[in-house]
């Protein structure tokens, strides 16, 4: 299965049941704002995290452009993973949403801008390559309950596969099982130089 395929079989309702966590939603104490060169253009971009309320999940703010940290909007592009919508495109979101999730946020608004206004596209700032700049922003103004905008917490809800699922592309795979816990491997094999 491709990579196209693969995210339209993800948004199918046979194969993903959403179930609650036992946990509520969380978002940001506090407001993050870094800045930093690009991988990919080398330019400068600011980014604020700002909390979110309950339900509102992860997304990007670009020119008053709202574009969700969902699949739904993931397009294929060489080496990051690219979000776009209305012809607004937010490149090397993997560290940032990588570092979120595993840090329990939930819910964050995530305004982005180039230090030119008239690009529809920015990326992320890079910092040394990895999510650690992320991690240690969002350990320092810590995490609270989300709350929705009546001051209510809500429950988590996670996906959970109904059954086995395989994707490829050339020399590449992934292979996801229903579990009871996340459990990953990995694995690389680079060509050997001659």
């Amino acid at each position: 299965m491709h990579l196209s395929a693969a995210i339209n079989s993800f948004k199918s309702s046979n194969l993903i049941s959403w179930k609650t966590t036992g946990k509520l939603q969380q978002t940001l104490a506090g407001c993050i704002k870094l800045s930093g060169k690009t991988l990919q253009s080398g330019k400068v971009s600011k980014v604020k995290i700002w909390p979110g309320f309950t339900g509102q999940g992860r997304y990007f703010e670009f020119h008053s452009n709202l574009i969700p940290a969902s699949i739904d909007f993931v397009r294929e592009s060489l080496l990051c993973t690219s979000l776009c919508k209305d012809g607004y495109k937010i490149r090397t979101v993997e560290h940032l949403l990588s570092a979120l999730e595993a840090k329990g946020i939930d819910n964050c608004r995530i305004q982005i801008q180039s230090l030119d206004s008239e690009d529809t596209e920015v990326e992320v700032p890079i910092f040394d390559g990895s999510a650690n700049a992320w991690v240690e922003a969002i350990e320092q103004v810590g995490r609270k309950e989300a709350l929705d905008r009546c001051g209510n917490n809500v429950e988590k809800l996670a996906p959970y596969l109904s059954e086995p699922f395989y994707v490829s592309r050339n020399d590449s795979f992934m292979v996801a099982f229903p579990a009871s816990k996340v459990h990953i491997s990995c694995g690389i094999d680079f060509p050997k130089g001659k």
